[in-house]
């Protein structure tokens, strides 16, 4: 498994690190849910006690489930139950785990687990309550990735201690409460600098590093008794959105608050926050039915969620995601309703969201009473409400050349709706290939932006054309690993956030030094430092992200964007290429802006729409 790093194991008070080893299972396969069965009906055999808690920690990726075994083979993990599982093969699925955690109740004779616990990336979603809701009476999860540290198991366990008589609602209450904050190798200063000096980190106090690794978190605690009613609200409101204006769904689609993307950057990112996009959606909307129905889900969301937490960088989170994929995502049996409806098999019983997508993609009405696992036939026509209808007119630059202080702006009209993000685009042209090297991207301000609890987005003119006009100081971006400093991509992941908040991210492959493994993985930059390093469990771009603690002598190798041109100038094809490599040492990685090489290259606009697709419009320009 090479070395993720998800947390470290802290002995609660009292427990000795030479605990009795009750028994040595061997090599055991973490991904069958016959070993959970097995564990948790054991434990609470030979642990008698008045109420127990299930935590379940390893790395998760949402309604697919998680707590991968890439050493083992899963047997219930057949091949053609879902498509999705032949990409991401030996894990343990929603499906198998609501009908393992079923058999531990019924064989221990528990009743409900008093909370269920997900120390795991992405596992505060609605698919994932109603699949634990029969099982236990609370639960606590992320809506996004975690970071390496995982939970605060000496905190809030010493105070189950000190008061083992508290509820579970309390105990769920104080794991959110002392998530990160409370964390031994934070508050201790022996434990954090041992830490910090792992994640190849300067020094720094409780305070400062708090602050930085809870810049991205998320974690909430929830009332499993309210999630009836939470689904019965979002299934009035997914009946009432057939009589709106989908365009305007797919425009609160794509603004929500999102959260890590499971299936790649080539699609807009498919989890996000519910509440986010209910406000926005009620924002946008001008019908009053819909606002109420979307009031609705806000206050059951509010009653579900006894406590959340979230950083900076997560404004606007409310403690519950949902999955709403783009018109690509949902086409794919992987990351479509061939694998969505089947392992979530629970949710789609339960739920009308499935109907929903039918009806926003294919165009499916449903009644409310409806409770299919809509799976659309070979060859429906798809609909994409998302999809833009502008256009984007030639760039006009005053000047042509750009030089240090020398700044060329550039120009263009846009005009249509559906319009999504406009970014900026910079690549170096190498005659010699006839290929763009991409070498820089950002989103571009909007004339007015919009703001919902946090959550900014843009606003384009009503009257559907305005003037796109930027002025490039000729910088591009590069990464230095203390020894070498090479040019990188970095991509922007949050619209509107400040300068000091924005996170960009860094694609490449991981090596690990000593096994030689290798998985694909992202670097998060902010504010011109590494914050975190995630690696990619699965094949391609599609598996459940998890933290890697970067070792000296380990590696990162950038995945370059090149764009092929023909002889007319046009693109002919976009390819990734592996391109320099850094080394991880006793410096960290740096973010440093410079100023671009002599030569000649291709700037511009690139204008996305509501569904992903993207229309550009570009000019050359000198650099001397």
């Amino acid at each position: 498994m090479g070395r993720f790093y998800a947390a470290g194991r802290i002995y609660p008070p009292g427990v000795s690190k030479y605990s009795k080893l009750m028994a040595d299972l061997g090599e055991v396969n973490m991904a069958d849910p016959a070993t959970l069965v097995d564990f948790a009906t054991w434990g609470i055999k030979i642990f008698p006690a008045d109420r127990y808690v299930l935590i379940l920690l390893d790395h998760g990726m949402g309604w697919p489930g998680g707590w991968t075994d890439g050493d083992m083979e899963n047997s219930l993990a057949a091949t053609g139950r879902a498509p999705l599982i032949k990409l991401v093969g030996n894990a343990l699925y929603s499906d198998q785990l609501d009908t393992a955690l079923g058999q531990v109740v019924d064989q221990s004779g528990i009743g409900k687990f008093e909370m269920i616990g997900m120390d795991a990336c992405l596992m505060g979603q609605l698919e994932v309550f109603s699949m634990l809701a029969p099982h236990a009476r609370y639960a606590v999860t992320s809506q996004e990735t975690e970071p390496a540290l995982g939970w605060a198991y000496t905190a809030f366990l010493q105070t189950l201690t000190e008061n083992p008589g508290m509820s579970a609602e309390d105990l769920s209450k104080e794991v959110v409460r002392s998530y990160i904050d409370g964390d031994r190798r934070i508050v201790d200063d022996l434990a954090r600098n041992d830490f910090l000096r792992e994640m190849g980190s300067r020094s720094a106090s409780a305070a400062q590093v708090a602050k930085e690794i809870g810049k991205d978190v998320t974690l909430s605690a929830v009332d499993l008794s309210k999630i009836p009613d939470l689904m019965n609200s979002v299934n009035d409101l997914a009946y009432g959105l057939q009589s709106e204006d989908q365009p305007a769904i797919a425009e609160a689609r794509n603004y929500a608050l999102s959260f890590a993307n499971i299936f790649g950057d080539k699609t807009p990112p498919a989890y996000i926050d519910l509440g986010s996009f209910v406000q926005i959606l009620k924002q946008q909307s001008g019908n009053q039915q819909v606002q109420d129905l979307a009031d609705g889900v806000l206050e059951s969301i509010k009653q579900a969620v006894l406590a959340e937490k979230h950083g900076i960088g997560k404004k606007g989170a409310t403690g519950v995601a949902i999955y709403f994929p783009d018109s690509s995502l949902y086409k794919s049996p992987y990351s479509g309703s061939q694998s969505y409806t089947a392992i979530t098999k629970r949710f789609a019983k339960d739920s009308v969201w499935g109907d929903f997508l039918a009806f926003h993609y294919n165009d499916r009405s449903f009644e409310a009473a409806t409770r299919s696992a809509v799976i659309p036939d070979e060859g429906t026509t798809t609909r994409a409400p998302g999809v833009g209808t502008f256009k984007i007119s030639k760039i006009t630059a005053v000047g042509s050349q750009a030089a240090p202080g020398k700044l060329v702006t550039l120009k263009a009209e846009i005009s249509g709706g559906n319009i999504g993000y406009v970014y900026l685009f910079i690549g170096y042209y190498d005659k010699a290939s006839n290929s763009i090297f991409v070498a820089d991207t950002d989103y571009l301000d909007s004339p007015e932006t919009q703001q919902v609890d946090g959550v900014f987005y843009p606003k384009w003119s009503d009257k559907g054309n305005f003037t796109m006009k930027y002025q490039w100081d000729p910088t591009i971006f590069s990464i230095s690993d203390g020894q070498k400093t090479v040019t990188a991509l970095f991509a922007p992941q949050q619209y509107g956030a400040t300068a000091e908040e924005a996170m960009y991210a860094v694609d490449g492959i991981y090596t690990f030094r000593e096994s030689g493994e290798q998985v694909n993985a992202r670097l998060n930059f902010r504010n011109g430092e590494l914050v975190s390093v995630f690696g990619i469990t699965g094949q391609g771009d599609t598996g459940a992200p998890r933290q890697i603690s970067a070792q000296v002598g380990d590696t990162f190798t950038l995945v370059d964007k090149w764009m092929d041109l023909d002889a007319d100038g046009n693109v002919k094809e976009t390819t990734r290429l592996q391109g320099e490599t850094l080394t991880f040492g006793d410096q960290p990685f740096q973010w440093l802006e410079q100023y671009a090489a002599a030569g000649d290259y291709i700037v511009g606009f690139v204008v996305t729409d509501l569904d992903g697709n993207s229309q550009e419009a570009y000019t050359k320009v000198a650099v001397k």
